[in-house]
């Protein structure tokens, strides 16, 4: 008689405020749990990440960053390395160098559908607080996929925009705050898991782009749609994922956006328009007075560079300013810093 698969891959996804409910959550669990952990944060690509060893002073369950290639272990926490998406494959840890998704590597959805893709309905999957909605498609793969899925409180969260996303896109099984996340793990950890799931080609492939896998535009049309957006990173056409939630967005380089990381990106260019602007006007009024200055002493010709000068500074900054204003056209209302 074949043994009962059992709940016993807990992917875990958390940006801002996370390191704090981590600490408290692990420091919950105890030696020889029935499961293995994986944590996925967003760490800033070129800095050493110390969330291992924080972590690992709180817990009883030992705790490592990731090495690409290790076996998977019961009994272990796994934190995602800097620059590299944490994925699961079957029996091992494989660390992605596939482009940037929601803007980050390691990102949250890539290691919830590998671990879909991989264990199915043995994964439970959890959201903790962050900002956007890093999470919530990999979330609702891992439901599909007939795992179990777990959202901080929304109430809870330092942050409460992936927690909020996340439950807006499944239909969640457990909700909580993070001082009672830890018990509910330990009363899901080792249980029974459902029936396996058939995984489809289409995640398969997102696995593979993650993992680091040429797309190619003819591979993207198999699970895309073209529309008239350009990629952020490279600007090469976006493509809308058919069928997704939330509604996410890939170039055939392979870089991915949720809609609400593609309009967060957006606001950010705005910001940059706005101060090149203010910095561009301040040239032009700097300018003009040494203009000013040097005619007042008689250096004509030093007057006449500047005055050339402070003309070319004005043009630039007409430019910018006309582009700030057409943004807000289009419907953003000025803040207050804007005015």
């Amino acid at each position: 008689m074949a043994s009962v698969a059992k709940k016993d891959i807990i992917a875990i996804g958390g940006s801002a405020g996370s390191s704090a409910v981590l600490k408290q959550l692990l420091s919950q669990l105890p030696e020889g749990l029935p499961a293995s952990i994986f944590i996925s944060t967003h760490i800033p690509a070129h800095s050493p990440s110390m969330l291992a060893e924080v972590l690992a002073g709180n817990a009883a369950l030992p705790v490592a960053q990731a090495i690409d290639g290790q076996p998977i272990e019961q009994g272990r926490v796994y934190v995602a390395a800097p620059d590299r998406h944490l994925l699961l494959t079957d029996g091992a840890i494989r660390l992605g160098t596939g482009p940037r998704e929601n803007m980050v590597r390691p990102s949250i959805d890539p290691m919830f559908r590998s671990a879909a893709l991989s264990y199915g309905s043995r994964v439970v999957g959890v959201v903790l607080t962050g900002l956007l909605n890093d999470g919530a498609s990999g979330l609702h793969v891992i439901k599909s996929a007939g795992g179990t899925t777990v959202v901080q409180h929304p109430l809870d969260a330092e942050a409460d925009q992936m927690p909020l996303s996340a439950l807006e896109s499944t239909d969640v099984d457990h909700v909580a705050p993070a001082a009672k996340l830890g018990e509910l793990l330990m009363t899901i950890a080792g249980t029974d898991a459902g029936p396996f799931c058939d995984a489809s080609d289409e995640l398969r492939l997102e696995v593979e782009i993650a993992a680091g896998v040429r797309l190619g535009s003819d591979r993207l049309r198999r699970i895309a749609t073209p529309s008239a957006l350009s990629c952020p990173d490279c600007h090469g056409v976006l493509s809308e994922m058919n069928g997704s939630r939330p509604l996410r967005y890939r170039c055939q380089i392979g870089h991915g956006y949720t809609a609400e990381s593609l309009v967060a990106h957006i606001d950010e260019v705005d910001e940059a328009v706005r101060i090149a602007m203010r910095v561009m006007e301040e040239r032009v009024t700097l300018v003009e007075r040494m203009a000013k200055d040097a005619r007042d002493t008689g250096r004509t010709a030093v007057a006449e560079l500047y005055e050339a000068r402070a003309e070319e500074y004005r043009r630039y900054a007409s430019t910018l300013r006309e582009a700030a204003v057409t943004s807000l056209r289009l419907g953003r209302a000025p803040r207050e810093q804007d005015i």
